[in-house]
C-alpha cells in the first residue's frame, strides 16, 4: 500500500495482503501494537496447538470463524468488540491466521470492511500447505517455520 496515492481507498472486501508466518512473527516482535488473531476452531487450538507469543509479550486473540454450528455469524461483531476493548487503532497491523490461509483471508477482508487498514492474511496458516501425500506440517506454516507454539 505504500505505493498507493494518499487519497487511495482500499476497495470493500479487500485486505492489506498476504504474509508468511515468519513475516508476521517478525512484525509482531518489533511492533508492540501489532495483533495476532487466530480464527481456527477451539478443537484445532486444543488438538493441534496455538501460537505462543509470550516471549514477545503479546497475547493472541482467539476467535472462531467457524463453530460446530457452522460459520460464526457474529464473527465481525465479536472481532470489532475485542479490538475496541483492546484499544486497537484502525491503522495497527492485524495478522490473521487459520490452518492454511483460507478462513483467515476471508477474516482479513471482513476486518478491512470494519475499517481496519492493515489486516493481513498469514497465507501459510498454522499448519501450512498440503504436501504430495496431502499432509500438512511439512512445507510451510507457523509450526514448520519453527515459531513458538504450545499445546496446552
Amino acid at each position: 500500500m505504500a505505493n498507493k496515492p494518499a487519497d487511495w481507498q482500499m476497495p470493500a472486501g479487500d485486505y492489506a495482503g498476504d504474509v508468511t508466518a515468519q513475516n508476521a512473527w517478525d512484525n509482531l516482535a518489533t511492533n508492540r501494537n501489532a495483533v495476532l488473531v487466530d480464527v481456527r476452531t477451539k478443537t484445532e487450538w486444543d488438538l493441534i496447538g496455538k501460537p505462543d507469543l509470550a516471549s514477545i509479550n503479546h497475547e493472541p486473540i482467539y476467535l472462531q470463524w467457524v463453530t460446530l454450528q457452522g460459520v460464526n455469524k457474529n464473527f465481525t461483531r465479536e472481532l470489532q468488540a475485542i479490538l475496541e476493548e483492546r484499544g486497537i487503532a484502525k491503522d495497527v497491523p492485524i495478522y490473521i491466521m487459520c490452518q492454511s490461509g483460507g478462513r483467515s483471508k476471508i477474516a482479513a477482508m471482513q476486518c478491512t470492511e470494519l475499517g481496519y487498514k492493515a489486516a493481513y492474511n498469514i497465507a501459510e496458516g498454522f499448519e501450512g500447505s498440503l504436501d504430495e501425500q496431502q499432509h500438512r506440517n511439512s512445507i510451510n506454516g507457523w509450526k514448520i517455520a519453527g515459531l513458538p507454539w504450545t499445546q496446552k
